[in-house]
């Protein structure tokens, strides 16, 4: 019995269950392959005992409505950083990659299947370098992996970013107010842009397209005739402006290498009454909710074509490359490729475009 085993790693994201369900449903109409998951990314491998389940049928029946992983996933460490404390109890990173790779062999695993974002699939190449049958499969809610047009989760935390905007839009008008919406995306705005055009934000800021205080509030003065009117920011998470500075903090959490991003919201608000904007604000930082919650029809369907494309990659052979949809096909294409640069907004993209025409400023 030839066995391949499945992971997810990085942030949880809707979708994921749907991708493992698919593997493990293609998987079944081969006779001679049997499916094993990782508990939380490679850790299940890495630790002693290891932690690791067989997936069938019955173990995925139904899971693909499910948001979040069956499997756990972390995005602290790694086969390359695991966390350790030295001898005066600090703590540091060691490279278990060689140690990785004895033990799927013991598992006798003769393909990987990493399905994780941008920091997931450099851990694929580097992994591949090393020799290891590993198949990439994008995931992320920021869309910032290039190489494929979408990744699952993303058009669920558009969703719950638009239904957000809806929700703050009558409180907006009930007290006259601006209310300012914080989403994710790290150095990419694609979740505040299309969240901005389906729920009609005024304001849109994403990292892309650095903003001027002064012309926000030029914009949001126009809402208001004496002191009555109301508007509505979409902001992400790493916006910033002109001649600013992301705002973020660093993790002390041990194998947490990111830095964490958030708390732009409060900044903007600060910014805009020192620009001269008289009108009450409020913020909101949607967060985690972004990550969470029943994936939409369209990251089900996604989900599943990248995980019966997966599995047909490791029938091929065709390791080192990673799932990618390029409407309206599911391909493939090296990892090294897909990683090679970031997928940022094009400011002359049609989409912002699409936002300008119908008035949503950008403060540009």
């Amino acid at each position: 019995m030839k066995r391949v085993l499945v992971l997810t790693g990085g942030g949880d994201c809707p979708g994921l269950n749907a991708v493992i369900r698919a593997i493990v449903k293609r998987a079944e109409q081969e006779s001679d392959w049997e499916v094993i998951g990782s508990v939380q990314a490679f850790d299940g491998i890495l630790k002693d005992p290891m932690e690791y389940v067989v997936l069938n049928n019955s173990a995925v029946a139904g899971i693909h409505v499910r948001g979040g992983t069956i499997l756990g996933t972390t995005n602290k460490g790694g086969p390359f950083s695991w966390p350790v404390k030295d001898k005066k109890g600090q703590w540091t990173t060691v490279d278990r990659s060689d140690f990785l790779m004895e033990r799927l062999k013991k598992l006798k695993v003769e393909a990987v299947i990493n399905i994780g974002g941008d920091g997931s699939q450099r851990i694929s190449q580097a992994l591949y370098e090393k020799g290891c049958n590993i198949i990439g499969v994008p995931k992320t809610i920021d869309n910032d992996l290039s190489g494929t047009d979408f990744t699952f989760g993303f058009q669920t935390a558009v969703q719950i970013a638009t239904e957000a905007v809806d929700k703050l839009v009558t409180t907006a008008a009930s007290h006259n107010r601006v209310l300012i919406l914080e989403v994710m995306g790290r150095y990419a705005g694609w979740i505040a842009l299309h969240a901005s055009v389906a729920a009609g934000a005024e304001v849109c800021l994403i990292p892309e397209i650095p903003y001027d205080p002064a012309k926000i509030v030029e914009k949001l003065k126009k809402r208001f005739i004496k002191g009555k009117g109301f508007a509505n920011i979409v902001i992400a998470e790493g916006a910033k402006a002109k001649d600013g500075a992301l705002v973020y903090q660093k993790s002390t959490e041990p194998g947490y290498e990111n830095i964490r991003l958030g708390g732009v919201a409060y900044k903007l608000m600060h910014e805009l009454k020192n620009a001269g904007l008289e009108a009450e604000m409020r913020e909101t930082v949607l967060g985690h909710l972004q990550r969470g919650g029943i994936p939409t029809a369209n990251d089900r369907i996604l989900a599943t074509q990248f995980g019966v494309k997966a599995f047909e990659l490791v029938l091929e052979k065709k390791f080192g490359h990673m799932v990618s949809y390029r409407h309206p096909d599911i391909v493939s294409l090296p990892i090294l490729e897909a990683i090679d640069k970031y997928n940022f907004v094009k400011p002359d993209s049609y989409l912002v475009h699409t936002a300008k025409g119908i008035g949503i400023c950008f403060g540009d």
